[in-house]
């Protein structure tokens, strides 16, 4: 579709003629092309590698550390009867370590597992070489009592991708709501050019006439003026449609992100999608698939992760330190690694606030704000949400039937005219009737447009809402874009 539509772009562009585009395929080319749909996607691939990046964080992590150093000077070096003396020292300390990393979610710990060697070379003296090797050491990390920040992304980040995913598939059928929108202003300034043309045309055809009539004394001087001044009203009303048309074409233009000396034409047809939404189905379908209902939960877990972290942080502190392996020391490097002892070490750290003047109570009441803010925000904006759709749904069933009767309006305002200039031309009607009928056919017109603009925004903004396509019976789900 959107080939073909670019294939009729350049061959407009190269015959001078305006491309003529149909409600599907301008949203085809906005859903495609348009900033706010490249927005979108930008959006949901920076959710996406947010999310890939805490999944990667409960796999295990493999790192090779190396830290070389050289050190020539004075040190302050402990003899083995216990005294310190300030000796030349010259070495070189090389070392690599390999070490896997693993995070435990449940206890909000890590567990580690290395091996390294070290190796020394003095440069003083007879220049001796040592090394200390750690074959295998196994360790574990953890906060006793505190806040467990891997807990809280369990339950947080796959409830933001999830509202990501159906964020990005609500922005995508608002992007085509508002290309409707687009699409329909255009299509009304058209026929505000049209009708102005049209009426241009037969005011100055009536003027015309009446200038022979007036001429033979069968109308007044007031009427032969009264038709004049219709006509130079019709003339200011084109170049009023005309700057009108301009502006509309360049907000979609713009919106469709095409070449500014691309010239447009819509094709309005009129058909619409004969649907009758049940409310029920569409409250239930709005809480599967928009992303409000995730957002407020989100909204609601991340005030109680922080809540949490402030009573964690605002209270005692213990954390757990230990490991264990096999080392051993030698003059070369195969003695590093023969008969090697084992090793243990093992801590635990305490923090007991003892006077803080209130600052960890203040630092939780806020804390404990929050958390019932969410709550109440939840349960108003749940209420709002659920009232929106309720309000679009029963707006959308009516605007159907607004459609059908708008376009017979227009059917019969315009055959009235006809049948009003017929009889004004055969002398038996007034001017004031034939005004009242073009004004009723051009208003009919107009009504009908507007009628058409509003059932296809209702009609993608339902979409939106309920991330659901009536006409084909199927949920909305927008592949991903390429190269996430």
């Amino acid at each position: 579709m959107l080939l073909i539509v670019w294939l009729m772009a350049c061959g407009a562009l190269c015959a001078q003629e305006p491309l003529q585009v149909t409600l599907q395929e301008t949203i085809a080319m906005a859903q495609q092309q348009s900033p706010a749909a490249l927005a979108a996607r930008h959006s949901l691939r920076s959710a996406y590698w947010s999310y890939r990046s805490y999944q990667a964080s409960y796999k295990p992590l493999v790192s090779l550390v190396s830290s070389p150093q050289f050190n020539r000077g004075i040190d302050r070096i402990v003899q083995p009867d216990g005294t310190a003396s300030f000796l030349h020292v010259s070495q070189l300390s090389t070392d690599l370590s390999l070490q896997i990393t693993q995070n435990i979610p449940w206890t909000g710990g890590s567990l580690f597992v290395s091996s390294s060697l070290l190796r020394e070379k003095q440069f003083e003296g007879a220049g001796q070489t040592s090394f200390r090797s750690q074959p295998v050491t196994m360790g574990y990390e953890q906060n006793l009592i505190g806040y467990n920040a891997q807990k809280w992304n369990r339950r947080i980040e796959p409830v933001r991708w999830r509202e990501a995913l159906k964020q990005y598939n609500e922005t995508m059928e608002l992007v085509a709501s508002q290309a409707s929108t687009l699409f329909f202003a255009l299509a009304k300034a058209q026929t505000n050019v049209d009708i102005a043309h049209s009426n241009l045309a037969s005011a100055d055809t009536l003027c015309t006439f009446a200038e022979g009539r007036y001429n033979i004394g069968t109308i007044s001087e007031n009427e032969m003026l009264q038709l004049q001044l219709n006509k130079l009203n019709e003339e200011t009303n084109l170049l009023d449609a005309d700057v009108q048309l301009d502006v509309a074409a360049e907000e979609l233009r713009n919106y469709l992100d095409l070449p500014t000396n691309t010239r447009l034409r819509v094709e309005a047809d009129g058909q619409i999608q004969a649907l009758e939404i049940p409310l029920g189905e569409a409250l239930e379908l709005a809480l599967q698939n928009s992303p409000d209902p995730d957002y407020y939960r989100r909204t609601q877990l991340e005030s109680r992760s922080n809540l949490a972290e402030v009573k964690a942080n605002t209270g005692l502190k213990a954390n757990l330190y230990m490991q264990f392996g096999l080392s051993q020391t030698g003059s070369a490097f195969s003695d590093a690694y023969r008969n090697p002892t084992d090793m243990q070490y093992a801590s635990v750290t305490l923090a007991i606030p003892i006077l803080d003047w209130g600052r960890g109570k203040g630092r939780r009441h806020v804390a404990q704000s929050q958390v019932d803010l969410a709550d109440v925000n939840a349960e108003q904006g749940m209420k709002s949400f659920e009232q929106n759709v309720t309000k679009m749904v029963q707006q959308f069933n009516l605007q159907g039937r607004r459609v059908t009767v708008a376009q017979q309006a227009d059917k019969t305002a315009e055959r009235r005219y006809d049948v009003a200039r017929k009889l004004y031309v055969l002398g038996k009607n007034t001017i004031l009737d034939l005004n009242s009928a073009i004004s009723e056919k051009d208003a009919a017109r107009r009504s009908y447009i507007e009628s058409l603009s509003t059932y296809w925004s209702l009609y993608y903004g339902l979409r939106s809402m309920t991330g659901y396509d009536f006409a084909q019976n199927s949920p909305i789900s927008w592949p991903l874009p390429e190269n996430l």
